[in-house]
């Protein structure tokens, strides 16, 4: 009995090391960069990393990203000056681009339309505008030179917050447990096909048992007077990260889905002057696809129609003082 489960835990030692291997040749999981809070309390991705973006249980996507000096995916390094046109697009995982080789970026596709022009693209996942206006405030000689920054901001997503601060469930994810089952690629893959999704869902079932109901499940069904005072209340949040970091109208321009936005914030950034770019209709109007098959992100069409829709944006609005 004992060579019994002795030969049996032999073979599925090798089966495993098999399977490792398999993932490994054929990269069918992704890479993950290591982040880090610099010393200004801003987190990015440590610089100088490169890999492999995987999406899908059978490579459905499969892109290279690779991090510059500041700590972003890019094929450039940012280096303004006062001399250059310079284009910041910041932003959370669309911007990012991790879906989509480095070299054939958002940023990329603008530059290709705007000859003479410099597209930083400073996206990270996770991103929301506490983030991003932080982000700002904390580098103000880089952004200085920015000629104008657009800013990526999903009204549902981005706006739980009116003060920024660390979020621990990003960070928790460099712990030197994570990182090496991270080393473990068969673990990986496991993982982004769902594997441990049921008894992940389970346990948090169980401890959450007697609980409120959790968010997702309290906006379906929350009534219309709820759901404007969540909406002021972001209102709020967006005043407040505002009124702590400043926000100038003049060279920054929100990149929004108007057709996933609130009227009531609508009216409010009309009535108060903030200058905003709405890209729903061009995604709507494409008749070919716009997102990956297993993800919502923007496909290399998609990001084509971004592309474009920013470049005639800058054309038209900042032509004679900017784009010279």
């Amino acid at each position: 009995m004992k060579q019994l489960f002795f030969k049996i835990a032999i073979y599925a030692f090798l089966i495993l090391l098999v399977l490792e291997g398999i993932i490994r040749v054929f990269h069918l999981t992704k890479d993950y960069p290591v982040r880090f809070i610099d010393e200004r309390g801003v987190e990015r991705w440590k610089p100088h990393q490169e890999g492999n973006s995987v999406t899908g249980i059978r490579r459905q996507n499969f892109s290279k990203f690779n991090i510059n000096s500041s700590g972003y995916n890019s094929y450039r390094d940012f280096q303004p000056s006062k001399e250059n046109v310079e284009i910041a697009l910041v932003g959370d995982s669309f911007i990012e681009g991790f879906h989509q080789d480095y070299y054939n970026s958002i940023g990329k596709k603008i530059e290709t339309t705007l000859p003479g022009v410099e597209v930083y693209e400073i996206g990270y996942a996770g991103y929301d505008f506490a983030d991003q206006l932080h982000l700002i405030h904390q580098y103000p000689s880089f952004f200085d030179l920015i000629d104008h920054v657009v800013i990526g901001l999903k009204f549902e997503n981005d706006l739980h917050r009116g003060e920024y601060d660390i979020v621990p469930d990003r960070i928790k994810l460099e712990s030197p447990m994570y990182r090496s089952l991270r080393k473990i690629k068969l673990l990986v893959y496991l993982q982004n096909i769902g594997a441990f999704s049921a008894a992940r869902e389970l346990t948090r079932t169980l401890l959450s048992f007697g609980q409120d109901a959790p968010d997702a499940a309290r906006i379906e069904t929350e009534s219309k007077e709820s759901k404007n005072l969540r909406y002021l209340n972001y209102i709020t949040n967006f005043e407040s990260l505002v009124n702590t970091y400043g926000y100038n109208k003049n060279r920054y321009t929100l990149l929004i889905n108007k057709e996933k936005t609130p009227m009531i914030f609508l009216t409010y950034l009309d009535r108060h002057g903030y200058t905003y770019l709405d890209f729903s209709e061009t995604l709507n109007q494409s008749i070919r696809p716009t997102t990956l098959i297993y993800d919502m992100h923007w496909n290399d069409h998609g990001r084509d129609l971004i592309a474009q829709l920013i470049s005639q944006y800058l054309q038209s609005e900042f032509n004679d003082n900017l784009l010279k």
